[in-house]
């Protein structure tokens, strides 16, 4: 085939944007030479990319929208304000509760699924695609009142510990078709880059909260939960153990102390502007979320739009070894150890 030489006076059209039922409207940018495509690109910025991110893991969305925006902040030097800080480990933690109840079973979860939601709306006015962090802090202040109420469903949800310990963790029919089935050991954990409760289920103590210190965590005082089994048993309790033992978000007294309120509006209730550019560098940036590390490997090129952006899931990686598990098990042991990994399809069939 005869490729025809390039000419200097090409056009950029637009194509889109399209179907409005898909997630998210589509916008191509075509370079033309006549009519032959010489360029083709599907672009956002950072900051409209923001709305989108949700729908990876859609029952863990303050975490995919915390990486995107630690990202920018780390390559530009932004400083969050204080409670803005604060403000995101509560969504954080509440988020991890959400999805956690969401795993842990249809019935009795939803009913406090439902609680956290209400919180996530009265601050975001949303449900589920909450679109609230933001480049330097989080898109509106709190509520009045919000702070009350959060800190009554914590108290409500923890004295359902017990039942929940009684019902499930106790059970001997639960137990029989859990513990020892799926066994992951210590070794073959780290050489398949498995992550969050799967990690710690086998022995490893590891949480990105921890090591690397982001946000305000290190000012709470909390243990990494782990086990060491590596079979659906413990990576059950880990599960369970997660936004009950992890941080108990009810101990949280911030609005009483004076560095709670000493912060300043710039990125409170204010959108960033549209023109931010990334400084011309490369970051991996990861946040510890429900199913595991969620990371972003970002290089930026001194323009609005990112020159690179890849996405590492935690649910994409942990389903890997699942055809090693199931191997030599019974046929329903498969769903056993598939549902002690807890994946969601969004981030997994990209």
């Amino acid at each position: 085939m005869n490729i025809p030489a390039t000419r200097q006076d090409l056009m950029k059209v637009n194509m889109g944007p399209h179907h409005p039922s898909m997630h998210g409207v589509l916008r191509l940018i075509v370079t033309l030479d006549g009519e032959d495509v010489i360029d083709f690109t599907e672009n956002r910025t950072i900051i409209q990319y923001l709305p989108y991110v949700t729908r990876w893991d859609y029952l863990a969305t303050m975490f995919t929208e915390a990486i995107t925006v630690n990202g920018p902040e780390q390559l530009g030097n932004i400083q969050v304000p204080k409670r803005a800080s604060y403000i995101r480990v509560i969504m954080l933690e509440l988020s991890r509760i959400a999805s956690h109840m969401l795993w842990l079973g249809p019935f009795m979860a939803d009913i406090e699924r439902e609680l956290v939601y209400d919180l996530f709306e009265a601050a975001t006015g949303m449900r589920m695609m909450h679109n609230y962090f933001r480049i330097g802090g989080v898109a509106t202040d709190l509520p009045h009142g919000w702070i009350d109420k959060c800190l009554n469903f914590c108290e409500y949800f923890l004295t359902g510990v017990t039942e929940y310990q009684k019902l499930i963790t106790r059970n001997p029919i639960f137990l029989e078709r859990v513990e020892g089935v799926g066994i992951i050991g210590r070794e073959e954990v780290i050489n398949w880059g498995l992550s969050g409760p799967m990690l710690r289920a086998s022995g490893i103590q590891w949480d990105l909260c921890k090591v690397d210190h982001y946000e305000c965590y290190d000012e709470f005082d909390w243990e990494v939960q782990w086990q060491k089994e590596g079979d659906s048993l413990a990576r059950y309790l880990e599960f369970r153990g997660g936004p009950y033992e992890n941080l108990e978000i009810r101990y949280f007294d911030r609005e009483r102390n004076p560095e709670w309120n000493d912060f300043e509006y710039r990125f409170i209730s204010k959108k960033p502007s549209p023109t931010f550019e990334l400084p011309k560098q490369e970051l991996y940036v990861r946040v510890e979320a429900p199913k595991g590390e969620v990371g972003i490997f970002l290089i930026g090129d001194q323009s609005v739009f990112p020159w690179r952006w890849k996405i590492r899931p935690p649910g994409f990686i942990n389903l890997q070894i699942l055809p090693q598990l199931v191997k030599r098990m019974k046929l329903a042991d498969i769903m056993t150890i598939l549902g002690s990994i807890d994946i969601s399809m969004g981030e997994v069939d990209r």
